[in-house]
């Protein structure tokens, strides 16, 4: 299994990025063995619009199965629905601190998105 978060940064001490479609980074990470990578989300922090869906499609492209995130608006989480990634919304931390909570099943598979279109 394949997780994403979006990261501050691009390491597991870096803190969640509470908005899903201009973080800067997507950290995938298999959470048995808490092997990463670092996914630049450079190409939709500075768009006017469509930001989430591209940062979704990036996502997707991992072959990510849960999303681990602050926010997600409606068309990205459509995206993820279509695609059949689990979208988790209100988590804040360290991206290490999220994914141990995870395991743990502290978390809730969210069942729409958490906020409403072009929040910033």
């Amino acid at each position: 299994m394949k997780i994403a978060v979006s990261a501050q940064g691009k390491d597991l001490d870096a803190n969640v990025d509470p908005r899903f479609g201009r973080a800067p980074y997507f950290i995938i990470i298999d959470p048995d063995t808490m092997e990463y990578e670092a996914v630049d989300n450079k190409q939709s922090l500075n768009m006017p619009q469509g930001a989430g869906v591209q940062a979704a499609m990036t996502v997707i492209n991992q072959n990510a199965e849960v999303l681990l995130t602050g926010n997600c608006g409606p068309k990205a989480f459509r995206a993820f629905k279509a695609a059949n990634v689990d979208v988790i919304t209100g988590v804040k931390g360290t991206v290490k601190e999220a994914v141990e909570k995870f395991k743990r099943g502290e978390y809730k598979i969210a069942s729409a998105p958490s906020v409403r279109s072009h929040w910033s």
